[in-house]
């Protein structure tokens, strides 16, 4: 028998808050359905494709049926999923102005297959417009496709914020990762320095980044602040009582906190969480907006961090944050033209 503190270091219960799965050796499983299904309609409704022939929308998600779940074991993600979809499409064909219908069936979506070879099926009411049935089976097959890589994409990077869990690391480790700057990102990195002990003692990092966008500062502020923007680019309920000791709970409790400062159209400061953290583990979040003509730079300083959630954190604002509020923005500009 091994000697106290000298045995296997996968068994070791280490200085945690919570002393649970240590070094994310235990199995652990969080079910994906319910997120699945808002997130396959999310990307495949509304898709459009168009040619010389004419032009097709997909429309309702009209059949789902399936399952979808990750696994946690050994600090690695192991993904589940099997899905039974069918979709309705309507089309006008350009030359006639007659307009058709049909359905898009995907009858096995599974870990088991690649996208490009999973089956994707279309057919068309009966009547003429071949011609858009053959464009939702090539051009239309090929949007779909787009739609469920999005999907897997999002069930391995947002769905999974926070699984793996913080792990002993030695105190004073450096972090550093410089990210090139791509569309409207200016810069997008991780400050290096000593790791920081914030909250409990585990060992953390400081996240810097920042964002341009086509908005107002006092627009941008009030999408931070005002719980039906907030909804509306979380695309979920949200708490927001925006002024200081105010609450603040998105993504279905994934994350949660509370507005510490707040100056109108300049800067708000967070305690932020996300609920996979150690228990009263919270990581100081600055937003500080500069108005720039008819653009608005976000600059976004992170601390607190657990290092095992770097990178599941930046892309929490990245994906979840950041390319949701440009969606948004977008959204307004075309109602508004």
């Amino acid at each position: 028998m091994a000697k106290w503190g000298q045995g296997d270091p996968r068994w070791i219960v280490e200085e945690r808050a919570d002393a649970t799965n240590v070094n994310n050796w235990h199995w652990t499983e969080r079910d994906a359905t319910s997120w699945s299904k808002r997130k396959l309609k999310e990307v495949l409704e509304g898709l459009v494709v168009e040619s010389e022939a004419g032009r097709c929308e997909i429309g309702d998600l009209k059949h789902v049926e399936g399952e979808a779940s990750c696994n946690s074991r050994k600090g690695k993600l192991i993904f589940f999923y099997e899905w039974n979809l069918r979709l309705s499409w309507k089309g006008t064909v350009k030359e006639s102005g007659e307009k058709h219908k049909g359905s898009v069936e995907i009858p096995n979506l599974s870990e088991e297959n690649e996208v490009d070879d999973t089956e994707i099926n279309v057919s068309k009411k009966k009547g003429e417009g071949d011609v858009l049935k053959e464009l939702m089976r090539t051009e239309g097959a090929t949007k779909v496709r787009e739609a469920l890589r999005d999907y897997l994409k999002a069930l391995k990077t947002e769905f999974t914020l926070g699984m793996i869990l913080p792990t002993k690391a030695p105190v004073g480790q450096e972090l550093a990762t410089e990210r090139k700057p791509s569309g409207s990102t200016v810069q997008d990195s991780v400050t290096p320095q000593s790791l920081d002990m914030v909250g409990v003692k585990i060992p953390t990092v400081r996240i810097h980044m920042r964002e341009v966008f086509n908005s107002p500062a006092d627009e941008l502020y009030s999408i931070f602040t005002k719980k039906e923007l907030v909804q509306k680019f979380s695309k979920c309920p949200a708490v927001i009582e925006a002024e200081k000791g105010g609450k603040l709970q998105m993504f279905e409790g994934c994350v949660s906190g509370e507005y510490t400062e707040l100056v109108p159209s300049q800067r708000i400061v967070l305690k932020w969480r996300c609920r996979s953290w150690p228990d009263e583990h919270y990581a100081t979040v600055a937003l500080n907006f500069q108005e720039q003509a008819a653009q608005s730079e976000l600059e976004l300083e992170c601390k607190g961090v657990p290092v095992s959630h770097e990178e599941s954190t930046r892309q929490c604002w990245k994906k979840q944050y950041f390319e949701e509020i440009h969606l948004l923005l977008q959204q307004s500009k075309d109602i508004m033209e």
